[in-house]
């Protein structure tokens, strides 16, 4: 059997019920580039993205062909890890810690002690806009940028001529091992960039380094039951590893849906998670509704050629991990419900499976549907669809 799993990253569809408390009322991804005019998604629209619990808007006068469903967050969190943790398995009760003000004095001087290299900002910043203001000073000194934002996040600027790639990942690592306890924040990033001053731009070659999940995720008991776990995009790093047989790094949307089509080709027995990540990293932050509904188009594009692709068996589930508005005020991700699509030949179709109250129904879901024993969150919705 073969199961695959799309997250649009950040795609939300609103309506949160505890959005107020996370400073997010009001706020709604999906439909803000409805509003745009532009959304043209049929692919999803057959799915029946709009026949989802309280959408509200767009056409659903036609039957869907997949199950379609909405998805509360349980977890007390609105990032990327968060969000995949849940999906996968495993509710956080508690936040990771931000750092509104920058990071305490006693982490950065272990920080520059371990590294031998002094820090630069130290600040919430946009990642573009860091590297422009900061950029110049360190190919100047070779003190690295560090930074955080609105997320749990120890960000890591260099550029590729002052430090090799290499050598940046191994900082990360160091500041991975220092944010532990009271500082375990849930990523420390790697950000390399190239260019000269003032046309600095960030290159691909990101890499994140989370904490491992607390407990055991879906991914690992698919792993331990024998089954292949193919990540592509930013899996690995999001789950620093854990439950992971195959990965494919992060390329960006198109490339990494190229990839998928490759492993559509392949024979394997188990699941294929892909990561999807330039709807929040190039498109949510920075508040480009147009760039974000045209990613949404394109994936829609790309998605017509997978279902072409699909065998009789194989399984669909595309989803979100958090909302990130591109219409909203400030940059940060925003507390949202996410869509829950899902298709296999052999379903029945147009299944409304409702509204969810934890991500962890699609871990509990696909465990069920291999079957394998599964320990986590979640309430599978299998014996709606078959």
């Amino acid at each position: 059997m073969r199961a695959f799993w799309i997250v649009l990253d950040s795609a939300g569809i609103g309506k949160a019920p505890d959005a107020a408390q996370f400073g997010d009322e009001g706020s709604n991804t999906w439909k803000t580039c409805f509003d745009s005019g532009n959304l043209n998604i049929p692919n999803m629209q057959k799915l029946g993205i709009y026949h989802i619990d309280g959408m509200g808007y767009g056409d659903h006068s036609k039957a869907a062909c997949g199950c379609y469903g909405r998805l509360y967050e349980k977890s007390l969190g609105k990032d990327t890890t968060i969000g995949h943790w849940e999906m996968a398995g495993v509710i956080s009760p508690k936040p990771f810690p931000v750092y509104p003000n920058g990071f305490p004095r006693e982490v950065l001087d272990e920080f520059e002690k371990q590294t031998g290299r002094k820090v630069l900002c130290n600040q919430p910043y946009s990642g573009t806009e860091v590297i422009r203001d900061y950029g110049r000073e360190h190919m100047q000194t070779g003190a690295l940028i560090v930074y955080t934002s609105a997320d749990s996040v120890f960000q890591i600027a260099a550029h590729e001529d002052v430090v090799p790639v290499e050598t940046l990942y191994e900082y990360c690592k160091i500041a991975r091992k220092i944010l532990i306890g009271d500082h375990a924040v849930a990523r420390v990033i790697a950000r390399p960039f190239v260019g000269e001053y003032p046309n600095f731009t960030r290159t691909d070659r990101r890499h994140d380094f989370s904490l491992v999940p607390p407990k055991s995720t879906v991914l690992e008991q698919l792993k331990s039951a024998g089954k292949d776990v193919i990540g592509v995009g930013k899996i690995y790093d999001i789950f620093a590893g854990q439950g992971i047989t195959e990965t494919t790094p992060n390329h960006g949307n198109k490339i990494n849906m190229e990839k998928v089509f490759e492993i559509q080709k392949e024979d394997f027995d188990g699941l294929c998670f892909i990561n999807l990540v330039d709807f929040d990293m190039n498109f949510g932050h920075r508040r480009d509704i147009a760039g974000y509904t045209n990613a949404l188009n394109e994936f829609d594009e790309m998605l017509g050629i997978f279902l072409e692709n699909m065998r009789e068996d194989d399984v669909l589930f595309i989803t979100a991990d958090h909302g990130c508005d591109p219409a909203y005020k400030g940059t940060d991700h925003t507390r949202e419900s996410v869509p829950l699509l899902g298709y296999c030949r052999k379903w029945k179709a147009g299944v409304n499976i409702g509204t969810r109250q934890t991500y962890a129904d699609i871990a509990a879901t696909v465990a069920q549907l291999f079957p394998i024993n599964y320990t986590g969150d979640g309430i599978s919705f299998v014996d709606m669809l078959t």
